[in-house]
């Protein structure tokens, strides 16, 4: 798979954005996102330079796919394809339509969301959406 090829891959959903906190081997997602992500339309800004601006952002490979415990979502299609399942039907992919992560309220758009610039104690942000 090529570097366009392995991108399309992503649905767009921008939860890989979301902070997260490890405890004790377990993730812990918040609802506190990258002050770089746009909610509305689960974009990031800076996408072209995030890691030149943003240090500890993930590039999403092979390796961070299979790292323990798991950080991306459980509806993320690198994450899915890696475990031998098939790409959920709302998938852009799929539907031909990238709006179709939006459609199917499996992404941050219209969720209670907060930026990261906007949190102190990430503790009391953590959630517990079916999807993460």
């Amino acid at each position: 798979m090529n570097k366009t090829e392995w991108e399309l891959l992503c649905d767009g959903c921008g939860k890989c954005c979301l902070n997260k906190l490890e405890c004790k081997g377990k993730i812990y997602f918040t609802n506190a996102h990258c002050r770089f992500l746009n909610p509305k339309n689960c974009l990031c800004r800076i996408y072209q330079n995030r890691f030149e601006v943003v240090p500890d952002c993930r590039d999403i490979d092979l390796k961070a796919i299979r790292e323990t415990p798991k950080w991306l979502p459980k509806t993320c299609a690198y994450r899915l394809l890696d475990e031998g399942k098939d790409l959920p039907a709302w998938h852009p992919l799929i539907t031909g339509k990238a709006s179709s992560v939006f459609e199917a309220g499996v992404s941050l758009k219209n969720r209670p969301v907060v930026s990261e610039s906007e949190v102190e104690d990430y503790e009391d942000y953590i959630v517990d959406w079916q999807d993460l």
